[in-house]
């Protein structure tokens, strides 16, 4: 997985924003929208152009969940960890899904807790890619996982 990334791309980004006030964030937007994720390497190009620190930068990047600094895997799987899955197993759901996940490819999966999906009433919820999954139990994710062509 190469984290090289193309100068002139994000020097074109840079350059249709900067002048706009609060410039960092759009641009951040804009080269992982463009990428799918923000190259170390170009902390010190954004820098530069805004006349910032690397270190104010590089603060907002990690901030902000949302931002990447490596390229995306190939699947994301997200599991609820709010209170209404969590008291229908979403903690065993996600030591299963780690344990099942240790040996899937570098860059095919990523497992991602987050707070709430929406489907409290038929948690645990998962959700792949964009397509929501409800009422998830280790067998039903070992069979999505299949689905995807992953060998749990």
């Amino acid at each position: 997985m190469s984290l090289e990334y193309n100068h002139q791309q994000v020097a074109s980004i840079i350059a249709a924003q900067q002048s706009r006030p609060g410039a960092l964030l759009p641009i951040l937007h804009d080269i992982q929208d463009a990428l799918g994720f923000i190259p170390p390497d170009s902390v010190s190009q954004i820098a530069s152009a805004l006349n910032l620190s690397r270190a104010e930068v590089h603060g907002v990047i990690t901030f902000y969940h949302h931002f990447r600094t490596t390229p995306p895997a190939k699947h994301t799987i997200q599991i609820c960890c709010a209170e209404a899955c969590q008291s229908m197993g979403a903690e065993q759901l996600v030591k299963h899904a780690e344990q099942r996940l240790a040996g899937s490819k570098q860059g095919e999966c990523a497992l991602q807790p987050v707070y709430c999906l929406g489907l409290c009433a038929t948690s645990p919820a998962v959700m792949i890619g964009e397509e929501l999954h409800a009422r998830v139990t280790p067998e039903k994710f070992d069979r999505l996982l299949k689905r995807m062509g992953i060998k749990p």
